[in-house]
């Protein structure tokens, strides 16, 4: 039989796997691209990711400062208060002093004055005396007889008597610095002596009646003020301690705001991450797949190659060993397949690398998909801490929402009832709070006018002679 060339089917063959090799390169070299492409945006990302922390640091480390400073002019303010505070406990001291000279001072006054007043009461006794007394009526002439004497003795005895009177009162007036005695004064001196009486009787009871009525206006007075003054505490602090509270608040949902929008970009960004890994894990399993695929599929057709031309050689060799060769041969002819570098070595070599490239891909694929599920995890439980994060901002920003409303309704019927209390306060002013002259000043002013008074009816009705003369 004659030779068969099998050779054009081994080109075709090897025409064949090179083209399928420069397709795999070109693919290999598209997924390079594409990796070296993913490896690029993953690394802007976590850059970007790193450009923000690194504000988020820089912000926050601007805020402690500010609060810092908060703190320090706080800690100053609070030094001012207290320095205001000692400076206003001195003056209050200083001013508790001097109203303590005052009032021993007042005290030893009033006894200057009672001891003065005993002296005049002795006076008068002692010019009143039978030897005063009754020299002027024994060595002077009288001018008086019989009943219209007598009468006419009546008449002078009370005229001089409010003489007396109207001087006791107008000193009285004047020491006291009372217009009511220095205006009875005037009175006395001119109206009949039975009015005079029913005059000063009628003041003296007008005098307690009043006294009365401000003592009670002034148990009164006390009690609101005391009340209203707590009130006016006790809202003042709640007004100072709400606007505190809402500014708190405030600042604490703006920063809540702040880092709960932080977290939603942060993990839109993990979002983002995760779909962009398994859109490039995909594409790269795909051709990994395709490649493993096609490897196999070579080995075999490469398996099929040798076993063909085995075959071919096996039969070539017993065929032309049993041929008788011409001279011309040194020897029979029995195939290519002894020659070092070979159809059937070079296939072989083929069969080899294609195997290598299966063992690689599926190496590639393996870890490939275990970086891919490692990343997923490790994003999934970044994604999940985030989100409780936020979930965990979000009910205390919802909380705190709620209660900064709370809070400014507070403030707001606070705030009313404070001003309700200084315009009660204001109003309480022109009736209890002393102008100028003190509740106890005016009670012992009306106290001294009415014991003036009462002297003054005990020398109208001549108690003071009689008393004189008894002694």
């Amino acid at each position: 039989a004659a030779y068969e060339d099998h050779t054009s089917g081994i080109i075709e063959i090897l025409e064949k796997l090179k083209d399928k090799f420069e397709d795999k390169r070109t693919d290999l070299e598209k997924e390079e691209s594409n990796s070296k492409h993913a490896f690029e945006m993953l690394q802007q990302d976590l850059t970007n990711s790193i450009s923000t922390a690194k504000e988020d640091r820089s912000d926050k480390a601007q805020q402690k400062a500010k609060t810092a400073q908060r703190e320090a002019d706080a800690k100053g303010d609070l030094q001012d208060t207290i320095t205001s505070r000692d400076d206003d406990q001195a003056y209050l001291n200083d001013l508790v002093a001097t109203c303590k000279s005052k009032s021993d001072d007042f005290e030893a006054r009033q006894t200057l004055r009672a001891q003065e007043i005993e002296a005049i009461e002795k006076a008068i006794e002692i010019i009143s005396s039978a030897s005063v007394s009754g020299a002027a009526d024994k060595h002077l002439p009288s001018l008086v007889q019989g009943g219209a004497s007598l009468a006419q003795l009546r008449s002078v005895t009370k005229n001089s008597n409010q003489i007396r009177v109207a001087a006791y009162l107008h000193e009285q007036g004047s020491k006291l610095n009372s217009r009511v005695l220095s205006a009875l004064a005037l009175r006395v001196s001119e109206d009949p002596f039975k009015q005079v009486k029913k005059m000063i009787k009628d003041l003296i009871v007008r005098l307690l009646e009043e006294a009365n009525e401000e003592a009670e206006q002034k148990g009164w007075c006390d009690t609101e003020l005391s009340t209203n003054e707590q009130t006016r505490k006790e809202k003042t602090e709640a007004v100072e301690s709400l606007h505190s509270e809402i500014d708190e608040l405030e600042a604490s949902i703006a920063k809540l705001s702040k880092e709960i929008s932080e977290l939603s970009h942060q993990v839109k960004e993990l979002d983002e991450a995760v779909a962009k890994a398994t859109s490039i894990r995909n594409a790269e399993k795909e051709k990994n797949t395709e490649t493993i695929k096609d490897a196999k599929e070579a080995q075999v057709a490469v398996e099929q190659a040798l076993q063909v031309l085995k075959d071919f050689y096996a039969k070539a060799g017993e065929a032309t060993a049993l041929l008788q060769q011409p001279d011309i041969f040194d020897k029979p002819y029995q195939g290519m397949q002894g020659e070092s570098g070979g159809v059937v070595g070079m296939l072989e070599v083929i069969q080899s690398d294609f195997a290598r490239l299966e063992t690689e891909t599926k190496a590639s694929e393996e870890q490939s998909q275990a970086q891919y599920d490692k990343f997923v995890e490790d994003s999934t439980v970044d994604k999940t801490a985030k989100n409780k994060d936020i979930e965990h901002k979000s009910n205390k920003k919802d909380s705190e929402t709620e209660d900064l409303g709370e809070a400014k309704a507070d403030l707001e019927s606070t705030q009313k009832e404070l001003d309700s209390a200084l315009r009660y306060y204001e109003k309480l002013k022109p009736s209890c709070v002393d102008a100028g002259v003190s509740y106890e000043e005016r009670v012992a002013r009306r106290k001294e006018e009415i014991e003036s008074l009462q002297e003054a009816l005990r020398i109208l009705n001549g108690e003071d002679l009689a008393f004189m003369q008894s002694q």
